[in-house]
């Protein structure tokens, strides 16, 4: 059985004055499974081709905060403790210069997880 999905890509913007940027991660959530993840992959090289200043530990701390996001961390306060599709809505809306959501993309998938790191593969690496 096939299960609808929808997914965002976060984008590394460095310099939001250039409209430059680079897939850093994804994430997909899928309401029938129940499941919300984030995968991501850093490459320091190609984020510092566009802005050589980028702090890449200060970039992954933002991706380790999606991570409990879509986890519901309970150290995170509130927006731990509500429901998957009101998590997504927190990732998926713009909150920084630095990371910054795509548009909201869906399909179909059989299985979430490898629907998840086909599109970190496809999209990000």
């Amino acid at each position: 059985m096939r299960l609808p999905y929808q997914y965002v890509i976060l984008r590394c913007v460095p310099r939001v004055d250039r409209e430059e940027f680079v897939n850093v991660g994804v994430v997909v959530y899928c309401q029938e499974a129940e499941f919300l993840e984030v995968v991501w992959h850093v490459e320091a090289s190609r984020i510092h081709a566009l802005a050589p200043g980028v702090d890449i530990d200060d970039l992954c701390d933002r991706l380790h905060y999606i991570d409990a996001v879509c986890r519901g961390d309970e150290g995170l306060g509130s927006v731990s403790a509500q429901n998957l599709g009101t998590r997504f809505g927190f990732v998926k809306a713009p909150r920084s210069t630095m990371i910054q959501p795509g548009p909201v993309h869906g399909g179909t998938t059989a299985d979430p997880v490898a629907e998840l790191n086909r599109l970190l593969d496809l999209l990000v690496r």
